[in-house]
């Protein structure tokens, strides 16, 4: 409830951290704070997805070892700091922090939280990865919408520095400053912001990756094109359209629909190809191919044969 304690950044610091969900943004988050000296304990309902994700976090650490950024130890000891569990309760029972990074489904968000609610200690704080749904109704799942609160990290979650920092209508101060300590404490750089449509990450970011698909569908330039001057023009490491791939076309669309939703504007409407193409399951890298195709886990790329001499 809105005036329950919230811990001190200090105990908060020798506490544990649970983490739900073991894809590609909750095996990044555990990764990232095992590396950091907390105790992990990485949650999912799939035992398989959970060694899939052991082992993608092993492998990740190997290619910090490889660039010098650690060493053979220094892995073997975060490896040491996660534990899995496939049973929500049993995996936040000592939690200090509990990050959600669940599917972008606002119904199963919702159905988390009010477990969290349940099982969760007093006094813990209770944050959602959430690239675009509302930290106020995810909070309002609970009975301490004052401990709720976003953290959106970006991905990949090891080597990019953002972590959004989003405050509910009814997040305590305390919540928001243990939040931003903590993620200066995993060397991230934390950005507060408040919890409108898309926050600010997506706000932005997503009509730019929707007006590309537009120029593409309009036939104003092909892929390359479209990316080649975002990229060469605008510095941008990646264009809009292999970023688009690289997030999944699914997500975007997803993100898109929020902010239209949310704000009643029709400018946020995802371009139609864009939906054509995730109801063809033409999703980016995840599916192989979304505007390019992906061979090798997505290091070598061509424009799609859809999209070829356009």
């Amino acid at each position: 409830m809105p005036g329950q304690p919230a811990l001190r950044t200090n105990q908060l610091f020798m506490k544990n951290i649970s983490v739900i969900g073991a894809g590609t943004m909750g095996n990044g988050i555990a990764h990232v704070f095992a590396q950091y000296g907390f105790s992990v304990t990485l949650i999912d309902v799939q035992s398989a997805q959970l060694e899939k994700a052991l082992e993608n976090i092993s492998r990740n650490f190997d290619r910090q070892v490889v660039k010098g950024q650690l060493t053979e130890q220094d892995k073997k000891n975060a490896l040491s700091n996660i534990v899995t569990q496939t049973e929500l309760g049993a995996g936040v029972q000592d939690a200090a922090l509990v990050v959600e990074a669940a599917t972008e489904n606002i119904a199963l968000k919702m159905k988390i939280f009010t477990r969290l609610d349940e099982t969760a200690p007093k006094g813990c704080i209770l944050a959602t990865n959430t690239s675009s749904i509302s930290i106020t109704k995810i909070a309002a799942a609970t009975q301490r919408p004052g401990s709720v609160i976003g953290m959106h990290f970006m991905n990949p979650v090891p080597v990019m520095k953002l972590v959004e920092v989003i405050n509910g209508y009814a997040t305590e101060e305390e919540v928001t400053s243990t939040v931003v300590e903590l993620s200066k404490k995993i060397g991230k750089i934390p950005c507060v912001v408040n919890d409108y449509p898309g926050f600010i990450a997506n706000r932005i970011l997503m009509p730019m990756i929707n007006e590309a698909v537009f120029s593409l569908y309009e036939g104003v330039a092909g892929v390359e094109e479209i990316d080649m001057v975002m990229k060469l023009g605008m510095a941008h490491p990646m264009g809009p359209l292999q970023l688009a791939d690289f997030i999944g076309l699914d997500i975007c669309h997803a993100i898109l629909k929020v902010l239209q939703d949310g704000f009643g504007d029709p400018k946020y409407a995802p371009c139609p190809l864009l939906t054509n193409m995730v109801t063809a399951g033409k999703l980016g890298i995840k599916s192989g191919e979304g505007f390019y195709v992906y061979a090798a886990g997505g290091k070598d790329l061509r424009v799609s044969p859809r999209f070829a001499g356009k």
